[in-house]
């Protein structure tokens, strides 16, 4: 399993609710990870499966090399260049009703081509890959080296160039998401559109379409941040694991459910041993 993506190195803290416009509020239990879609799906993978791969870009300091360690100590295989930019940085706020509001800070760095080119060029490949930022070539290499491809949206600078890919998975509740799906459902076998506890509905190419119920937390809700990316990382394992689409659905509702019960993407996660 591989994920083609982003990482932002993100400060968490905690807040009873965001403020307003020229209010202070004060937060608490402050703490940093690298996260960013492809980092969350990342590990998510890796714990599911057993270990991931991760094709990313990094800058060259320590919120880079930082982020390099930490993911791997989660188990993650990464693969990346270091480019000449400063990592991406974000602010998360983590309110009492267990929402999340993200700003991000600086230039989101895409993953090249050649990181995958290097990897698949001998015949290698993944039963799933999970594509969340990179350029059109490098989706191409992943739609050569997966038998299963899925893609967020937000992989805006790689879509829509006649790549096909098997899901295109989004959060109907993010309106720039739904925007930019507009854009390229033609390339996808089935869009998969998730709203967050009461569960989602799908759309094949052939206009068949369907949905699924939410999945019950196994536990109090702690913050939403990672819930989509878990998500998305286990309808890929699911579809690449031969689930068929509405179990691989109802896997990813519970991993997204999971996640949610956890201070943070990290701290819980659906693994191996819980399936």
């Amino acid at each position: 399993m591989a994920v083609v993506g982003h990482v932002e190195w993100v400060q968490f803290a905690r807040v009873e609710h965001v403020p307003v416009a020229g209010e202070v509020v004060h937060a608490t239990d402050p703490f940093e990870e690298p996260a960013g879609g492809g980092g969350v799906a990342a590990v998510q993978l890796a714990r599911l499966a057993g270990g991931a791969t991760l094709f990313t870009a990094f800058g060259d300091d320590e919120a880079g090399r930082r982020s390099r360690a930490r993911l791997t100590e989660l188990g993650v295989q990464v693969h990346a260049v270091t480019v000449e930019l400063p990592t991406r940085r974000a602010v998360t706020l983590l309110d009492g009703n267990g929402e999340r509001t993200i700003t991000t800070l600086g230039r989101r760095l895409d993953p090249p081509a050649d990181l995958l080119e290097r990897v698949l060029e001998d015949g290698a490949g993944f039963d799933g890959i999970y594509f969340t930022a990179g350029t059109p070539d490098a989706l191409r290499w992943a739609r050569r080296g997966a038998k299963v491809l899925t893609a967020s949206p937000r992989a805006v600078h790689a879509l829509g160039h006649g790549v096909p890919i098997d899901a295109l998975i989004l959060s109907n509740n993010d309106e720039h998401e739904v925007h930019l799906a507009a854009r390229f459902e033609d390339e996808a076998a089935v869009v998969v559109r998730t709203e967050a506890a009461h569960g989602g509905t799908y759309v094949k190419h052939d206009g068949k379409s369907g949905k699924w119920p939410g999945s019950r937390p196994p536990g109090a809700v702690v913050d939403g941040y990672g819930c989509g990316d878990s998500f998305a990382a286990g309808a890929t394992f699911g579809l690449a694991a031969g689930l068929g689409l509405a179990r691989a659905l109802a896997l990813a509702a519970r991993c997204g459910a999971v996640c949610a019960t956890g201070h943070g993407p990290y701290e819980r996660q659906l693994r191996a041993q819980d399936l």
